[in-house]
């Protein structure tokens, strides 16, 4: 079955190059400029859907060139003073698109403020039974509930982290990893999962109640 997957790109820190390969072999539905990340969109060539945000970030000439070159984008314009961030808004509209996977590049650089909201904002998708993936040049960042297998030529580098966003992840068992783990309870200000790597062609993480946080990393 064809999945529906959402694009959202946002104004943090976006590798062309790294961009520009990964763009080339992905297919997307819809596609949601967020803000600053439409520059990015623009330099990359992407065909847009929406362009969304308080414009603060973004030359305002080219949120005009957009409107009167593109009649087919739909541009929400809103006021910088609001309870949620852009990326916020992007997420909500691209769960509204009924998809089944949201991808997000531009959600993490320099401002570790926005990059751990962005990484909190995952949890909408997760609640609606979405997969939602950040990814920038070094990570692939993402949450889950429930076990998970990971396939090693899959992985987006050589290290996998595992860390909890809940206050408990209860019984995590971990195969098929360098170190591995039995029936063991993670907490809030755990760094036991930080830098694991997956030995076997395919490992499992298995637990039983909780949300753990998974970053697929590189140096």
């Amino acid at each position: 079955m064809k999945q529906n997957r959402v694009l959202i790109i946002t104004g943090g820190t976006i590798s062309r190059e790294f961009a520009g390969e990964y763009l080339k072999n992905q297919k997307f539905d819809t596609v949601i400029a967020v803000d600053g990340g439409l520059v990015n969109a623009r330099n990359l060539g992407i065909p847009i859907h929406y362009i969304v945000g308080d414009f603060d970030s973004v030359p305002r000439e080219l949120i005009d060139y957009y409107r009167k070159e593109y009649k087919s984008v739909i541009i929400k314009e809103y006021n910088s003073i609001k309870d949620a961030t852009d990326t916020h808004i992007a997420i909500d509209l691209g769960m509204e698109q009924n998809g089944d996977e949201i991808v997000i590049l531009g959600a993490t650089g320099t401002r570790i403020d926005h990059t751990l909201a962005n990484i909190h904002l995952l949890y909408l998708p997760l609640n609606k039974n979405m997969k939602a993936f950040i990814i920038d040049e070094h990570n692939k960042i993402y949450l889950i509930n429930k076990n998970t297998t990971i396939y090693k030529n899959k992985l987006h580098g050589p290290f996998l982290s595992l860390l909890p966003f809940t206050e408990e992840v209860t019984e995590v068992t971990l195969e098929g990893f360098k170190y591995p783990l039995r029936n063991h309870t993670m907490k809030i200000g755990d760094s036991l999962g930080v830098s694991n790597e997956v030995v076997k062609e395919r490992a499992n993480i298995l637990f039983k109640e909780g949300i753990l946080v998974v970053i697929e990393a590189k140096d």
